[in-house]
């Protein structure tokens, strides 16, 4: 009848935390570590090119940069206002220099709309939603007709300013990766709710009508799909899962064999201890120790990945760029610019791609083939300029190859791309001219 004593087997404390640092800290992180291990492994197998491990690094940095050169594409700008200067202020307003002074507009705006208290009168409710909706309904008829019109959603390109701000490149890096495990989290999102629709329809099965108690009640138990589905969403994060477990052990007399339940041929409320260990021991170990580890192990890859990928000499981000200057040159998206041109273009690009002023000599060295109407091709422009940066590896070529069939597979022009020259030979032509003028000159002066 007394009272346990406090602290009476004080060498208890020690058992149970050398427990937990060997049983959760050192087996429960092998357990993820062999995990993560194992994707790695599988997702060395199935990997584009299975020939990785025979190349030398400066030949993965330029298949690096052939796989993201090939994954961009010019596109038309949207067109500028010229009906007034008030348009065209807007459009600058909106979509150029200033975004984020939009921004910090809209979210005055959404300050103010939440310290109104007085309700909205009906007539100005309507006035409001009339036009509203049919400004949707011409944004859905010509979204179908120009899906480039969709494009307005570039303004959530605000969150380029991180380009700028040279501290910022490991919240990049962080984005980067995220953006990368997006697809793979999706997949794995939906495994989950596989293991739990399955389990949740065994639950149900075996312990719809268990006494509530402890951790069951009215909105944890297993009586109903969706109450079911709460419950395993609960014990998937590890946390619970001993209180719902608790009424399912119970055996008589602590439970009725015999209590009805009204709409059901079910008596009893007593549990199934056997099966109730075995249902929430597979549970967790399924959910919690592997599907949910497998999150972090994406994670931590794609993370690692990214930060290769920050390493390299040229990003995502130089390629993106090369097609935003490349817009202002080739405003209607034809993947061609006039050689005249090509000095500005060149100058014009940010570093590393940049080949600044005088670059005349340069850009007549790299060999630019050139079509009919002295225009050069973007993809000859954005591969000689990658060259440029990586240094020639004629180890590659077949590759590159590869990559300008997929690339014009995707992205045909309207215009045929025939080379008839190129930069260099018509630099040789135009010499040539001018020796033989010279010459010709001279024979007529002797005479």
């Amino acid at each position: 009848e007394e009272q346990p004593k406090y602290e009476d087997n004080i060498y208890m404390y020690i058992y149970f935390v050398i427990f937990i640092i060997f049983g959760s800290f050192f087996t429960l992180n092998l357990f993820i570590g062999v995990i993560i291990d194992n994707f790695n492994q599988q997702k060395k197998k199935i990997s584009d090119l299975g020939q990785d491990i025979f190349m030398t690094e400066e030949q993965k940095k330029y298949y690096n940069a052939m796989k993201k050169l090939g994954s961009k594409k010019p596109q038309k700008p949207i067109p500028r206002p010229l009906v007034s200067a008030g348009s065209r202020f807007k459009w600058n307003f909106c979509l150029q220099e200033y975004p984020f002074l939009l921004a910090g507009e809209l979210f005055q705006l959404f300050q103010q709309l939440l310290k109104e208290q007085q309700p909205v009168p009906v007539h100005l409710h309507t006035g409001f939603l009339c036009p509203l909706g049919m400004f949707l309904a011409e944004i859905i008829e010509k979204y179908f007709v120009s899906p480039t019109l969709f494009r307005v959603i570039r303004l959530a390109r605000i969150g380029r300013i991180l380009r700028l701000i040279k501290g910022a490149k490991g919240i990049r890096t962080l984005l980067f990766a995220l953006m990368m495990s997006l697809p793979a989290l999706f997949n794995i999102g939906l495994l989950l709710f596989l293991v739990m629709f399955i389990f949740s329809i065994f639950g149900m099965s075996n312990f719809a009508y268990v006494k509530h108690e402890a951790g069951i009640d009215d909105m944890f138990n297993f009586e109903t799909f969706g109450n079911s589905m709460i419950c395993l969403f609960q014990i998937t994060t590890s946390a619970g899962w001993d209180g719902l477990l608790l009424p399912i052990l119970n055996r008589p007399p602590d439970c009725d064999l015999d209590k009805e339940h009204p709409g059901s041929g079910f008596k009893g409320d007593c549990g199934n201890p056997s099966v109730g260990i075995f249902f929430f021991v597979s549970y967790i170990i399924i959910s919690f120790l592997i599907v949910v580890n497998m999150y972090i192990a994406i994670i931590l890859e794609n993370f690692s990945v990214a930060t290769e990928e920050s390493a390299d000499p040229l990003s995502e981000d130089d390629f993106e760029t090369f097609y935003e200057i490349w817009e202002k040159f080739d405003p209607d998206a034809t993947q061609f610019i006039e050689y005249s041109k090509l000095a500005d273009f060149a100058d014009a690009l940010e570093h590393p791609l940049r080949v600044p002023k005088p670059n005349t000599i340069e850009l007549i060295a790299m060999d630019l083939p050139m079509v009919s109407g002295d225009r050069i091709h973007c993809l000859d422009i954005l591969f000689a300029f990658t060259k440029r940066v990586l240094g020639d590896s004629g180890e590659l070529d077949i590759l590159r190859q590869q990559m300008e069939e997929r690339f014009v597979a995707s992205n045909p022009s309207k215009v045929s791309y025939e080379p008839i020259t190129t930069t260099l030979r018509r630099k040789q032509e135009e010499v040539s001219a001018v020796v033989i003028q010279r010459a010709y000159r001279a024979r007529l002066a002797r005479r």
